[in-house]
């Protein structure tokens, strides 16, 4: 008889998780532990994805909220939550690597798509992937996102996004209407 997985909580993120919260989504995108997982953008990008006052800024941003998961007390993935008119912005998504693979990041996404519906009536979902990740793209796709060839630069020079390691990187928006 197989055990089920521990429960998943849901909340919003505080300044008391900003250290562990930067230190989740470094795993997740960058140097080697991200390698352990599918997610890594390691090969592409050096440097950090992120820092403490970004994810300060998240939290505390008006319209918005940094949605954490813990499992057993622990922070094992998290999200923003962004509310633009009609629709909600989801980045900064990161599960961590040990927990990649085993559908966490399907519930995750269906809870944030859930929430922008009811928080704030949104009819749409945006996010911006870097449209060389190919995996990731095809990821959103299978739960219903799709391209749209808009693209936007990747801020080339600006070692807050990390360091890009090729010279063709921009940002895809991928939308799914939601029901």
């Amino acid at each position: 008889m197989e055990t089920p997985a521990p429960e998943l909580s849901f909340r919003e993120a505080t300044d008391a998780d900003v250290d562990d919260l930067v230190a989740l989504i470094e795993s997740a995108y960058r140097g080697d532990s991200s390698r352990t997982g599918w997610t890594t953008e390691a090969d592409i990008l050096q440097g950090q994805r992120t820092d403490p006052q970004g994810v300060l800024d998240v939290i505390k941003a008006a319209d918005s909220r940094l949605l954490t998961v813990e499992r057993e007390g622990r922070i094992v993935a998290c999200c923003q939550l962004e509310h633009r008119g009609d629709h909600a912005y989801f980045g900064m998504f990161a599960v961590s690597p040990a927990a990649q693979g085993g559908g966490l990041g399907k519930v995750i996404i269906a809870e944030a798509e859930r929430q922008a519906r009811e928080a704030w009536g949104a009819t749409e979902m945006h996010m911006t992937v870097i449209s060389v990740r190919d995996d990731l793209i095809a990821w959103y796709e299978r739960r219903g996102y799709r391209r749209t060839g808009r693209m936007t630069p990747f801020p080339y020079g600006d070692e807050r996004f990390g360091v890009p390691q090729r010279d063709d990187l921009q940002f895809e928006l991928l939308v799914k209407e939601l029901a």
